[in-house]
């Protein structure tokens, strides 16, 4: 089943419980993935690479937005945005811990032979490709310049 065919499905569902916060949070994922069809100007679904990448994107602007929110003591804004972040995260593989984050990370580093900060981008081309969909850039980044520090 491909993502938007489970995004219909979840729409369907949210539409019957009358759940408005997942239903603008599904919608958007369904806005983006036709925005994101369209603009190659080919029919074909997405790879499921690409659909992983559109959904991060999607959860990283909700925590963003969430983010300047509560810095500006709106919670009432900040929540819903939280809430429609963990809507689009259900349809993202299962994240991986920071533990296995920093082994994989370590054995990167090891393979290569970096030491320095210098590295640093060397190791997070390699890492970010070795773990897309499976942990966000952020993780990633603090992890590589602990190892590299």
């Amino acid at each position: 089943m491909s993502l938007q065919d489970k995004v219909m499905d979840a729409m369907k569902t949210a539409m019957k419980a009358k759940d408005t916060q997942s239903l603008e949070a599904l919608r958007s994922i369904k806005s983006a993935l036709l925005l994101a069809q369209t603009e190659t100007g080919s029919k074909t679904d997405l790879t499921e690479e690409e659909e992983i990448k559109l959904l991060q994107k999607q959860v990283k602007q909700r925590k963003d937005s969430a983010a300047i929110y509560k810095e500006q003591n709106r919670l009432d804004l900040a929540e819903p945005e939280l809430a429609q972040a963990l809507v689009i995260e259900q349809f993202l593989p299962q994240q991986l811990s920071e533990e296995e984050v920093t082994k994989i990370v370590d054995d990167i580093i090891t393979e290569t032979g970096a030491s320095s900060m210098a590295d640093m981008g060397k190791i997070m081309g390699l890492a970010s490709a070795k773990l897309a969909g499976k942990a966000d850039g952020k993780t990633i980044s603090t992890v590589v310049k602990s190892r590299l520090a």
